[in-house]
């Protein structure tokens, strides 16, 4: 690889090939929102989150800055920031890895497999090792609230506001505004 810039393109690239849904902050290369899922057969499943992604200048020799931008119930990720507590971004990192690796790989084990022990939302971690069932609602309970797809930006197959509405549903909307005509 000739230079970090090459290959931060060619990981780019490679994300966008995968099928995740990327969206560039600016018009540079190193700030973008990825769309993630949950994974299946976890009380994640069903749960989109946009994923903030932050590459260094030295990437990749230096990891990604990695953040959820819609809230999530989990020990290693501040509710507040959406940082992630990951040792594989945070103190593991390696050229080898790439930015598919980070949302095939890292976060899906994340979310499968949280470490307590070292948390940043301490409210999770406690109940997470108190009880594991009350921890999995307030996981799903937090999935429902916060991480539907528009909460992560994805258009919901429905109508955008600027398309033009039917006659039909024109004429039924007048009917519930104004009411049923006096007899």
């Amino acid at each position: 690889m000739s230079s970090p810039s090459k290959r931060r393109e060619m990981d780019l690239m490679k994300l966008m090939m995968s099928d995740y849904k990327v969206e560039m902050m600016n018009d540079g290369m190193q700030e973008f929102t990825v769309e993630f899922h949950g994974p299946k057969e976890s009380p994640y499943q069903g749960g989109v989150w946009r994923i903030r992604v932050e590459l260094p200048d030295a990437y990749p020799y230096k990891s990604p800055s990695i953040g959820f931008v819609n809230k999530i119930y989990h020990p290693n990720v501040d509710e507040m920031s959406g940082s992630v507590c990951l040792d594989v971004i945070n103190q593991t990192w390696s050229p080898m890895f790439d930015l598919v690796n980070v949302f095939e790989v890292f976060l899906p084990q994340l979310l499968l497999y949280p470490n307590p022990s070292d948390p940043l939302n301490g409210e999770a971690a406690a109940l997470m090792m108190r009880d594991r069932n009350a921890y999995d609602q307030r996981v799903k309970e937090y999935c429902e609230k916060y991480a539907k797809p528009e909460d992560a930006g994805a258009v919901p197959e429905e109508k955008s506001s600027d398309e033009e509405v039917s006659e039909d549903e024109y004429a039924s909307s007048d009917e519930e505004v104004a009411g049923k005509a006096d007899p």
